[in-house]
């Protein structure tokens, strides 16, 4: 019998692509080619964000295949100008060896700034700042609940972060990005209704277009008829795509909604 415990197969994993004219529409790209010199064996969350005309990818690095979860990993800083060829960058420093999940946003006044998942500290939501995308300053601890996949965004003139408590998704607004209020509920906690929609939502990212914005989660599958005759059913996973709403400083998702995505073309 296979040990449930061994996690080699969420190891060994490469950044897959996808392209769409329109958001809706979505054609499997291949894999990103991300040098492996600056990398490892397992690549975890990327956050790509184009900023002084060029693309930016920081990108979790595991340096190999574990059977655990205990193995250090670290952020590597990558370029592109064509979302196709990437060349390395800097490894940050951030104070510890044990760090994933960046999400990266321009701060209004100048500036950039990162937050990340820090494990060795309970799985904390931490921040940096930045004047130059190369050098950061780590600032302190967002929010001490232990979490993962943390997703930084303005919308409706707030600061949200979203962020992946394995019980749902903790949300948060700030006005000016240093003082924080959580919201007292969890957003995708409870399951939806379609067929690939069973199970929390994980890891989100969200896409602000205009006055909208859309939250794109993974559902670890769970609850279709084939979970009960596949052991390994469980290690699918389905992206998922939904509005976002606001209503009076409070995020909310209706997962079973029909969802009309309108982008506007880069």
């Amino acid at each position: 019998m296979a040990d449930a415990k061994d996690v080699r197969w969420v190891h060994g994993t490469a950044i897959g692509t996808a392209r769409s004219r329109d958001g809706v529409h979505w054609r499997y790209g291949g894999t990103a080619a991300i040098p492996a010199s600056c990398t490892g064996a397992t690549l975890w969350a990327p956050d790509v964000q184009y900023l002084g005309g060029r693309w930016h990818m920081w990108l979790t690095v595991v340096p190999g295949v574990f059977r655990d979860w205990n193995a250090p990993r670290f952020i590597v800083h990558l370029t592109s100008r064509d979302l196709k060829r990437w060349t390395c960058g800097e490894r940050l420093s951030l104070g510890s060896d044990r760090v994933i999940d960046a999400s990266v946003a321009a701060l209004p006044g100048g500036g950039y700034r990162l937050w990340y998942n820090d494990e060795r500290l309970n799985k904390a939501i931490r921040y940096a700042d930045s004047d130059d995308l190369v050098h950061w300053r780590v600032k302190g601890t967002i929010v001490d609940t232990p979490g993962e996949g943390p997703k930084a965004f303005r919308w409706k003139g707030r600061w949200w972060l979203i962020s992946d408590a394995w019980k749902g998704l903790l949300a948060m607004r700030s006005t000016d990005g240093e003082h924080w209020t959580r919201q007292p509920d969890y957003l995708l906690a409870t399951p939806g209704h379609a067929e690939t929609d069973r199970a929390k939502g994980q890891h989100p990212d969200v896409i602000v277009a205009g006055d909208r914005a859309y939250i794109v989660y993974f559902v670890q599958q769970s609850g279709e008829p084939q979970s009960t005759r596949d052991p390994e059913w469980h290690r699918r996973s389905v992206l998922q795509i939904a509005e976002l709403k606001e209503i009076e400083g409070i995020l909310t998702v209706d997962r079973d909604a029909p969802t009309v995505i309108r982008l506007a073309r880069r």
